[in-house]
């Protein structure tokens, strides 16, 4: 049975793996990442077997992805590839582990867009906004950018999220727009599920417009969404506004930004954003917390030397 199975095809063992492990065990947009990885396999690797799986063979095999993919891509895919690989040598399938001390290369990195704005530009970006009496995508905008909330969490609030009494907006949902049917989802993990304070002015607004539109309903969501028709009405908002080109998702950087460069802790911000864990935080957004740093030991000299 081991001797047949070790003659499969390499890629043939890593779907019946996906199914196996990780088929209703992880979140769908993790498990189609799963089957990217798997359509690359069998693209680059067709014919080759369990049994042929060496440390040269698995190295050419990440060579070969490399090639069209940036270094981060590259070690991403060696990650999901591995945790197969691993298995199959646990099941002596394959002699030896071929994954040891595998070199991870990778296309130049593409010069980098602009992940946030800072606080002038977010201001020049909020008067170009087309804020009507009626729920629209700039309210979807400005909503994002004064809560931090996800692309998919955004989208799935409802008008039952909303407690005005205390400023108050529950997250604990994501909406499905990857799928043609749509639906809730939960959310990216525990720690995403939370309450977000709003400010007294966006409070009022939504307030008034969302009064009429049923609770459980997404207020955003009218049939099919797409990521890039927002980053695109986005994109023609900042240039309009003459300010760099960021993603909805780079909404949510610049409101964590600007949180930060004005006091606020690292803990509050992990909280607000539903990180897991301030680690994430602080590796997110470790150039700001380094400039603040900076700044913090110039505030410690001129308060030590007040006590002279």
């Amino acid at each position: 049975m081991t001797a047949t199975k070790s003659t499969q095809f390499f890629h043939q063992y890593f779907e019946e793996w996906i199914t196996l492990y990780k088929v209703n065990s992880v979140r769908p947009v993790t498990l189609d990442k799963y089957y990217m990885t798997l359509k690359w396999v069998t693209k680059l690797a067709p014919t080759l077997r369990l049994s042929d799986l060496t440390k040269r063979t698995y190295q050419q095999l990440l060579n070969d992805y490399a090639v069209e993919h940036e270094r981060q891509t590259t070690m991403d895919f060696h990650h999901q590839v591995k945790s197969a690989i691993l298995d199959a040598v646990d099941e002596g399938l394959i002699k030896h582990n071929p994954t040891r001390k595998i070199i991870i290369k990778g296309k130049r990195p593409r010069e980098k867009k602009p992940k946030f704005l800072n606080q002038y530009e977010a201001k020049k970006l909020t008067k170009q906004l087309q804020l009507s009496a009626d729920i629209n995508w700039d309210w979807y905008i400005l909503l994002v950018l004064k809560t931090g909330l996800r692309f998919a969490e955004a989208l799935a609030v409802t008008p039952r999220d909303f407690d005005f009494s205390k400023q108050m907006l529950s997250v604990s949902k994501t909406w499905n727009y990857r799928g043609s049917r749509g639906g809730f989802q939960p959310t990216k993990n525990t720690s995403s599920v939370r309450k977000v304070r709003l400010d007294w002015q966006i409070a009022m607004q939504f307030s008034q417009m969302i009064s009429a539109l049923p609770v459980d309903q997404p207020i955003f969501v009218n049939g099919r969404v797409f990521n890039s028709t927002i980053n695109a009405h986005l994109k023609a908002l900042c240039e309009k506004a003459e300010i760099p080109v960021i993603s909805v998702h780079g909404l949510r950087h610049t409101h964590a930004s600007l949180l930060l460069f004005a006091g606020v802790s690292i803990a509050t911000v992990a909280k607000r954003l539903g990180h897991s864990s301030m680690t994430t935080t602080q590796e997110t957004y470790l150039h700001i917390i380094r400039e603040l740093e900076s700044q913090d030991g110039e505030k410690i000299m001129q308060q030590m030397a007040s006590l002279n």
